[in-house]
């Protein structure tokens, strides 16, 4: 509706078609329309007329509808005869713009007001939800007790808010008793005690209550119970989050919300694959998806390097003018490096409006990551130079960066800034990067007597990346060491064998690389499969060790024949001591030939035309000798060879990476 004083729609002067404008007044832009109408029904309603009350009411609803907040509560200050409705309506209005202090200051001046103006089961709902949302347990209890006197306690509008009341107030068992006391129990019933216990962290006991739920089959789980059971699935079995999935599927409405449970519990859970699959059948059926279900599912593009995808939801994006919106400017950065896209990821920070510091600190990961460290560090420079103040996270990304890059003094500079001028208390993220920065440039000795000296207990992924530095530069002596601490922190994480194995076959010690075997083989412990995901078209494929599943598996083994054979010419021997700890008495040079990685570059070859990037993504740390095959055919295909394992970003560009080969 068009609102210029030159343009606004002539003002009918009878009385029921003004209400009738009134009412269709729903936004902001329609505000100078309200204020005319509101000024012509004064001069044609006198305050003592029965309709008076009424035309009030829906004043208040459509300023509140037009965000013209102080408006509403001017037209319920001027009401000579106010009942509890006209209250009821700017209440609900002030709790839907999350000014719950208001609502509830407003709800406590209802009852001196007199009879006409007393709280009413629509009021006390309104005034729990305020008090839950503003975690005022002494309130609450105040309200409830009314409640219970005015016997209003077996309504379950009131019985509903009571129990999120309770549940956000730190009180879940008083929760799980109102809900046990009530006698009809509908869908919303269960929705408010399933999303109390998990917002209470009860995730188990919300989990079953979910359970228990639909197979009482008394009511049909709706878009309200996907939403509450979320908040419980943050690390959710696998069986659980199947359960889920069948309750969505045999859901016969599924509105947007259900859609975004579904695919947040998938990207919450590290199920991109399926996160993505999901994505694409909702756009097949024509759902619409908004700005929470784009930053939803953009990590999960990002975590596969599934770029066509993710290229797409840009142009949804770009195409439903979203941005400027630091969610989702956010999410692309991070899709974009994740993809192995460096210049992309630059272009969304660069069009950036307003960047915050979670914005500085993904383009510093993204440099960092690609071996960018000189970049990241003018990066970081460049955010305090505009005056924000790194957080925590923000240390974590440069001084990762600085690792990836080989800068020392840098780092160490950076972690003495951050404890000195900005006063943030090293946790044991900085501490691993400051391990693997000491690592990596061969300082040993030196990342040892760190990890020794840290006012906090060391944690695996600090062992491990001593471990990690051990295999490279063959340091036996703290590479034991090293190993014992990480076994007895994680005595069945199957990444730490490997690398002992490693190091003892780097030094000719067979004999104990059987030995580790030995007893990987008697604690039960098999290594992780690697597995390698690349995205064609609308699917993501899989590929396995040694995988013949696949439709056009003897294409890809032809091709990877081939290739093979091409940089054997160039001197490519494959490096056999990678594969000691999982290959007995089978061939283990045909063994390396057959990895994932291999398969997924061959797949891409055949499939994609020459000159387009092949972006590849792996569950575990690539082996040496992928990552040489990968350089040498990067060299005989003019391809640009992008692979993400679960340390960082390979970038192969003409046989060079971006990780200098040390990873």
């Amino acid at each position: 509706m068009c609102t210029s004083r030159s343009s606004l729609p002539h003002l009918p002067a009878a009385g029921d078609a003004l209400l009738r404008l009134v009412a269709a007044c729903r936004t902001p832009a329609h505000f100078p329309t309200l204020r005319a109408a509101h000024a012509r029904l004064l001069v044609l309603l006198h305050p003592s007329d029965p309709s008076a009350e009424a035309a009030r009411v829906r004043l208040i609803q459509a300023y509140a509808a037009c965000a013209a907040l102080p408006a509403a509560r001017a037209v319920l200050g001027s009401s000579p005869d106010r009942t509890a409705v006209s209250f009821n309506v700017l209440i609900r209005a002030l709790t839907a713009a999350s000014l719950h202090r208001e609502a509830l200051l407003l709800f406590a001046s209802m009852r001196p007001r007199g009879a006409a103006c007393f709280p009413d089961h629509y009021t006390y709902p309104l005034a729990l939800k305020s008090c839950a949302a503003t975690s005022d347990l002494v309130l609450g209890l105040q309200i409830h007790s009314s409640v219970a006197k005015l016997r209003l306690d077996a309504n379950r509008y009131v019985a509903h808010s009571a129990i999120t009341m309770y549940s956000r107030c730190g009180r879940p068992g008083d929760a799980y008793q109102l809900f046990e006391e009530m006698q009809r129990r509908d869908v919303v019933s269960w929705n408010s005690i399933i999303s109390g216990l998990a917002r209470a962290r009860l995730f188990d006991r919300a989990v079953e209550l979910f359970r228990e739920f639909v197979a009482l089959q008394c009511s049909r789980p709706d878009s309200g119970t996907m939403a509450s059971i979320l908040p419980a699935m943050g690390k959710a079995k696998a069986e659980d989050i199947a359960f889920v999935r069948t309750v969505f599927d045999e859901m016969q409405f599924k509105g947007l919300i259900s859609w975004n449970a579904m695919l947040a519990i998938y990207a919450n859970n590290g199920f991109h694959v399926k996160a993505v699959e999901l994505f694409v059948r909702m756009e097949k059926a024509g759902v619409e998806p908004d700005e929470v279900t784009l930053a939803t599912v953009l990590p999960p593009c990002g975590e596969l390097s599934a770029f066509s995808l993710g290229k797409r939801i840009h142009e949804i994006i770009k195409r439903r003018k979203m941005c400027p919106n630091l969610l989702l400017e956010n999410a692309l950065m991070d899709m974009y490096a994740s993809c192995g896209c460096l210049k992309d990821a630059r272009d969304v920070f660069d069009s950036m409006i307003a960047r915050d510091v979670v914005s500085w600190t993904s383009i510093i990961c993204a440099y960092g990551k690609h071996g960018h460290g000189k970049e990241a560090v003018d990066l970081f420079e460049k955010m305090r130079g505009q005056g924000l103040e790194p957080d925590s996270i923000a240390f974590v990304a440069v001084l990762a960066a600085c690792s990836y890059a080989g800068l020392l003094d840098v780092g160490k500079r950076y972690f003495d800034c951050m404890t000195r001028i900005y006063h943030i208390t090293p946790e044991l993220e900085h501490y691993t990067c400051m391990v693997d920065l000491l690592g990596r440039a061969g300082c040993i000795n030196e990342a040892y007597d760190f990890i020794m000296t840290m006012p906090i207990e060391p944690n695996e992924r600090v062992w491990g990346s001593l471990l990690g530095a051990c295999r490279i530069h063959s340091n036996m002596e703290i590479g034991l060491a090293a190993a014992d601490s990480l076994f007895k922190l994680v005595p069945d994480q199957t990444g730490y064998y490997v690398l002992l194995s490693n190091i003892y076959a780097r030094a000719g010690r067979w004999a104990d690389v059987t030995l580790v075997r030995s007893v990987m083989a008697n604690k039960g412990i098999k290594k992780l499969p690697g597995a390698s995901f690349v995205e064609l078209g609308d699917r993501v494929h899989t590929f396995l060790v040694g995988d013949r599943s696949h439709p056009q598996s003897e294409m890809i083994y032809h091709k990877l024949d081939e290739l093979l054979g091409r940089i054997r010419v160039m001197g490519y021997n494959p490096e056999v001591e990678t594969t000691l700890h999982d290959v007995e008495e089978e061939d283990r040079e045909g063994h390396l030939s057959v990895h994932s990685e291999k398969l997924a570059i061959a797949f891409l070859l055949i499939n994609t035309s020459p000159g387009n990037p092949i972006r590849v993504t792996m569950n575990l740390r690539t082996c040496g000798d992928c990552h040489l095959a990968a350089k040498l055919i990067s060299t005989i295909t003019s391809r640009e060879i992008i692979l993400k394992d679960r340390n960082r970003i390979h970038h192969i560009v003409q046989g060079v990476c971006s990780c200098g080969d040390y990873w």
